[in-house]
């Protein structure tokens, strides 16, 4: 037997991949600036990472059909929040020294102040000002119009 599939459906991978764009615009309209999208370690995948002000958000992004069954609020339990804690915590050692200094000579560059020698050294970073905080954006593709999107900051 040949399955057929519905020419109308997005696929899963589809579906998720287009929330991710979707919500990764909404961010950018609301002020935050993108980082990085889909950084991936051995031990997981974050969706989005974008400064909002001085506080790094780490942005989950769930994405459901109309006609789905759960919300996608739901789909974050214990194990997943723990995850996310964790992979934030490898984000910060591993990429944020780099998005630091160059935020650094973005601001001198901005202020016309001389580049420091040791700005592109990647050395010691300090922590975000503004902590760090993990979000939902969840997303909602009905059958026909634009897709609904809920910033939802400190979901998790």
């Amino acid at each position: 037997m040949i399955a057929v599939q519905n020419p109308n459906k997005i696929s899963t991978n589809g579906l998720g991949r287009y929330g991710e764009e979707v919500a990764a615009r909404r961010l950018a309209e609301g002020g935050l600036c993108i980082l990085e999208r889909n950084w991936r370690c051995a031990e997981g995948e974050l969706d989005i990472v974008a400064l909002d002000g001085d506080t790094l958000a780490i942005c989950e992004v769930k994405t459901r059909s109309e006609r789905g069954f759960q919300q996608p609020a739901e789909a974050i339990d214990r194990t997943k929040a723990d995850r996310l804690r964790h992979l934030a915590e490898r984000w910060l050692v591993e990429r944020w020294p780099i998005h630091f200094s160059r935020l650094v000579l973005a601001a001198e560059q901005a202020w016309g102040v001389e580049p420091r020698p040791d700005a592109e050294s990647g050395g010691p970073a300090p922590p975000p000002p503004g902590g760090v905080r993990i979000d939902l954006v969840a997303v909602v593709n009905p059958r026909r119009g634009a897709a609904a999107v809920e910033h939802l900051r400190g979901a998790v």
